[in-house]
């Protein structure tokens, strides 16, 4: 038996955000609730995105207050901002906040002009202003985009990933997470990169969030695993990437599907703690919820033969 693993359930946050219809709040809700009884530890709820860009998280503390929540998970919700960050200290101090909420940087300019409309300094201000905000309430993530590539730049520098992981760390953020946000990593470039950011910030723990653009997320998630990952991010169906109107990158661009990445772990002989008969059931109520045949290999094959 190997090192456990933790995976954060994307579906109601990354995923839906690209998604061009409103799902209702009620629906929201239950899938949710849903997630928490598969077992999931890390479950990204909403985002306190400004609504009239993302419309699909203008019900976020409706949201939040209607779950049904369990000691013990962590209910995340994304704060792009400094005014994001007040919602959630305001949803907190009403009795229904998130208990971790995640932070934003781009690692190169042209991406956070795009995706923040920001400068990195003017983001990177953003974020100490966050931390500032956030009162230590809550479990922060700090969450660096196109760390393995970028749609408008090209290759980024391992160094840039680094400086800006030891800068979340000087703000007293241990968890980070590397993102893959248009699927341009590869195993050797995922295995190098969790490998050196670990060995110069040894005190983060890393999360892994790989899109499965081009095919390669499973195996970049093999990779970050044997670089020491034991933290991974992905969502049902493998739905997800940009919010719909930032269109960029090409094809599709959706997440890792979890009940991909749960049968590979699990086959492996890596546990994931998730009811496994609840996760199937799970995956297709996701599909009847949006209407369509999602991107999962398991749900339609079923799950494989696991240790």
């Amino acid at each position: 038996m190997t090192d456990a693993v933790v995976i954060c359930e994307c579906f109601a946050r990354d995923g839906l955000q690209h998604e061009p219809v409103f799902l209702p709040s009620e629906q929201k809700i239950a899938l949710i609730d849903a997630f928490t009884a598969v077992g999931f530890r890390r479950i990204e709820a909403t985002s306190y995105s400004n609504p009239k860009v993302v419309p699909a998280f203008a019900d976020a503390s409706e949201v939040l207050a209607g779950i049904r929540r369990k000691d013990g998970i962590f209910y995340k919700a994304t704060c792009p901002n400094p005014r994001a960050v007040d919602r959630a200290v305001a949803d907190s101090e009403a009795g229904y906040g998130p208990n971790e909420i995640s932070l934003l940087v781009s690692a190169t300019e042209s991406h956070s002009e795009r995706n923040l409309k920001s400068s990195r300094a003017a983001q990177w201000a953003n974020v100490e202003a966050m931390v500032a905000a956030a009162q230590g309430r809550f479990r922060l993530i700090g969450t660096i985009s196109v760390a393995f590539g970028c749609p408008f730049e090209g290759h980024v520098a391992a160094a840039t990933v680094i400086a800006d992981a030891a800068r979340f760390a000087a703000l007293g953020v241990r968890h980070v997470t590397l993102g893959d946000t248009t699927g341009l990593a590869t195993p050797r470039t995922s295995k190098a990169l969790f490998q050196a950011v670990a060995a110069a910030v040894p005190e983060l723990t890393l999360i892994a969030h790989f899109h499965n653009t081009r095919g390669t997320g499973l195996a970049n998630c093999v990779a970050a695993y044997e670089a020491g990952v034991r933290n991974f991010d992905s969502a049902f169906g493998g739905i997800g990437g940009h919010p719909a109107q930032l269109v960029y990158g090409g094809g599709f661009t959706g997440n890792v599907a979890t009940e991909d990445l749960v049968n590979m772990f699990e086959a492996m002989g890596v546990p994931t703690g998730l009811d496994l008969t609840a996760l199937i059931e799970t995956a297709h109520r996701c599909e009847e919820v949006l209407g369509r045949q999602l991107h999962s290999m398991v749900a339609r094959s079923g799950l494989g033969l696991v240790a």
